[in-house]
């Protein structure tokens, strides 16, 4: 059974949604984050994806204090990233009540420094946020593009240990187009000792029933639930 997790991604302490990466395509949903997150626990999910984009942008998380009014508020099993860039980000994420920390930009950035990270707190409760325009590897909150292969770098990575990853296909985020299919199938051909999670492009339940079926281990969604395409009372069937 796939896990599905909501995304709740802030900016200026509110709920809100980027069209591929680009803060230019902003929508603001709701600017009482408890709230839509009391509404994900109510419908019986048990995670959530935050992302705080001012940390994407800036390079310090920004938006801590959300992480610990929710992480307080409910029981949700809460993922958070942006901006996570030193080891002292990572005490204040776990303190502020996350039970797990997504690293991105610096895992491509400095992988032997995550790598250590890894070791110390636990592949469990270290995430690696991996982003791809094209096949290659983007980075501060999608807004610089490299030159290295997605799957060149999970390869890398799962070669020394790291076992838990999301993947978000940015031309495929929020673009209500489904999600990137191929590029998942790619990833557990390559690498099927991973755990994968599917982030961007869901639309429908049948999107959901795909990544199923290619062997994804989580799903993340966000717009979709937002914009009632699908309903939070439709993935009762997926909730454990």
């Amino acid at each position: 059974m796939i896990e599905i997790i909501p995304a709740l991604d802030l900016i200026d302490g509110k709920c809100v949604r980027l069209t591929q990466g680009d803060f230019g395509q902003k929508t603001v949903y709701s600017s009482k984050p408890l709230e839509v997150a009391k509404h994900f626990e109510a419908a019986g999910l048990n995670r959530l994806h935050m992302v705080d984009l001012d940390g994407a942008k800036t390079g310090k998380p920004a938006n801590l204090h959300v992480l610990e009014i929710v992480a307080v508020e409910t029981n949700l099993q809460i993922d958070f990233g942006g901006g996570v860039k030193r080891e002292a980000d990572i005490t204040d994420v776990f303190s502020a009540g996350a039970s797990m920390v997504n690293i991105g930009s610096l895992a491509v950035k400095e992988p032997e420094t995550f790598l250590a990270w890894v070791k110390k707190y636990g592949g469990d409760n270290l995430l690696l946020g991996a982003d791809a325009r094209k096949g290659k590897v983007a980075i501060n909150g999608w807004q610089t593009e490299t030159d290295k292969s997605i799957l060149e770098m999970l390869q890398d990575f799962a070669g020394r240990g790291v076992t838990n990853v999301f993947v978000t296909d940015i031309e495929y985020d929020g673009a209500m187009a489904g999600p990137s299919i191929e590029l998942y199938r790619q990833i557990i051909k390559l690498l099927p000792s991973i755990k994968l999670i599917a982030s961007g492009g869901v639309r429908s339940i049948d999107d959901i029933d795909e990544l199923i079926g290619i062997g994804c281990d989580g799903v993340i969604i966000g717009k979709a639930i937002y914009e009632g395409r699908i309903k939070l009372e439709d993935l009762n069937k997926y909730v454990g």
